[in-house]
């Protein structure tokens, strides 16, 4: 359901509600919406626009959602406000499990890659890099690792459960199954190993003291890598 009036969260407040989270989390699920800039919804914990402007639908971090299927229970669900209209094609003779490459512009595409159209509202930098940066707090206050196991994708938790591109659910989900990488041009990455590694660049950043974590109300800081 969309929300009409979604509410700003600043850094201070988000590792508040982590740290009150505390031993009731143990995953974080990272989504996009399927819709347009600037349309929230109350499907997920907190929403990323466009501009990296960070919502929060909940009152605490550990009530419950249904943002994916079969996983809700001790998980936060993050979702970028985009993908409207996006659509992706498998590469030929090759399950959607074992792409392992992928472009936007068919152009570069082999028949061992994915070809990914973004749509009408692709993923912009900022919400990439902020979306990594809010899983670096929450790990860092719910004390939980980076890792393949405790963050995912939507479309990695969608692999393991069959109902991923390729697996022949018509129902299929395959949130930020690759993303852009600013550094690569016109290729795409595997969107969970791109987030993942981000966010641990973002704890080594704050670990060595090149940034402060905030524990009073600011902005959400979104730092250059």
């Amino acid at each position: 359901m969309l929300v009409q009036n979604p509410i700003p969260v600043t850094e201070g407040t988000l590792r508040n509600m982590a740290r009150q989270a505390r031993d009731e989390i143990d995953h974080i699920y990272l989504h996009w919406t399927a819709g347009h800039y600037g349309q929230v919804y109350d499907d997920y914990h907190l929403c990323i626009d466009r501009d990296g402007t960070v919502y929060v639908n909940c009152k605490a971090l550990d009530e419950y959602k249904a943002h994916t299927f079969g996983r809700n229970t001790g998980a936060i669900g993050i979702a970028l406000c985009c993908g409207a209209e996006a659509r992706c094609w498998l590469p030929k003779g090759c399950s959607g499990y074992e792409a392992t490459e992928a472009w936007e512009n068919m152009f570069y595409a082999t028949p061992n890659s994915a070809v990914i159209n973004f749509g009408t509202a692709p993923p912009t930098v900022d919400q990439i890099e902020v979306m990594a940066d809010i899983v670096s707090i929450l790990c860092e206050e719910l004390e939980l690792p980076i890792t393949e196991e405790t963050v995912m994708t939507h479309c990695e938790a969608a692999f393991e459960d069959c109902y991923g591109p390729g697996d022949g659910d018509p129902d299929f989900r395959w949130d930020l199954w690759f993303l852009p990488d600013r550094d690569r041009l016109n290729e795409l990455v595997p969107g969970g190993e791109l987030l993942r590694g981000k966010a641990l660049f973002y704890q080594y950043l704050r670990e060595k003291g090149f940034v402060e974590p905030q524990h009073e109300p600011e902005k959400v800081v979104m730092v250059e890598c």
